[in-house]
């Protein structure tokens, strides 16, 4: 019966370009007895990380209106409301990406009432042309807040899903480069796991940005980086080469 034998080596970090980043390489070459046969395998830790920018938007539009009679106020407001909404369908946002609140009070002998809009956008230039007609067409009743940037959760798991992947694919790389060093042929995974993930946004940074920033200079909205990382160990057998010589 044959002993297994164990070979240990590390090679330093790959660097690559583009949003995949490249870690620490962790090769073992195993020899051990499986049926009689000695199985020849290579395990690999790969580490990679994946960035996209927010795919959301959110725009509130409030409408104050201030009247003596509880008629005048509701109509007042509904008239604004009405165009509105006319002009966020007409760009293609369905109602189930709407929201609308009122509040009606009473101050002293006048009726107050305040609507609230709030739209969700996945295509931005449609948010501007929107909110610029908002602006250049209804008073100063009419507020158009700054849009606030966010992930979806599909987003986020598509980012989780390709920062895995990607993780895979440079233990593999990795993989195959030590397979021909040590003079052997790479053949098909053993065995994949998910060792460690991370998930970060880049709010911090952005905020302090803004601080830096002079007061005499508007900032664009910011829109949020979200960074997920993964690593994970991956176990290739060797190909027999006994059988390439039959």
């Amino acid at each position: 019966m044959n002993t297994p034998v164990r070979l240990y080596a590390a090679l330093p970090a790959a660097e690559t370009g583009g949003k995949d980043k490249q870690q620490g390489l962790e090769v073992t070459a195993l020899q051990r007895e499986s049926l009689g046969k000695p199985v020849r395998e290579v395990q690999v830790t790969g580490v990679a990380e994946v960035s996209c920018p927010a795919d959301r938007a959110s725009v509130r539009v409030s409408v104050t209106s201030t009247k003596e009679s509880v008629n005048e106020v509701t109509n007042s407001i509904s008239r604004r409301l009405e165009y509105i909404l006319q002009t966020i369908r007409q760009h293609g946002i369905r109602d189930e990406h709407i929201s609308v609140r009122q509040f009606l009070h009473r101050d002293a002998d006048t009726f107050s009432m305040n609507a609230e809009i709030v739209v969700t956008f996945s295509e931005f230039q449609k948010m501007e042309q929107m909110c610029r007609i908002l602006l250049e067409k209804l008073d100063r009743s009419v507020h158009v807040g700054a849009p606030q940037f966010f992930h979806s959760a599909a987003s986020l798991s598509q980012l989780r899903l390709h920062a895995c992947v990607a993780a895979v694919e440079n233990a593999q790389q990795k993989a195959s480069k030590i397979s021909q060093l040590l003079g052997e042929s790479l053949g098909s995974p053993l065995l994949v796991r998910e060792e460690e993930t991370k998930e970060w946004r880049n709010e911090e940074e952005a905020a302090g940005r803004e601080h830096s920033s002079t007061a005499l200079l508007p900032l664009l909205p910011h829109i949020p980086i979200a960074t997920a990382s993964s690593q994970v160990s991956v176990s290739f057998s060797f190909r027999d080469k006994s059988k390439k010589k039959l």
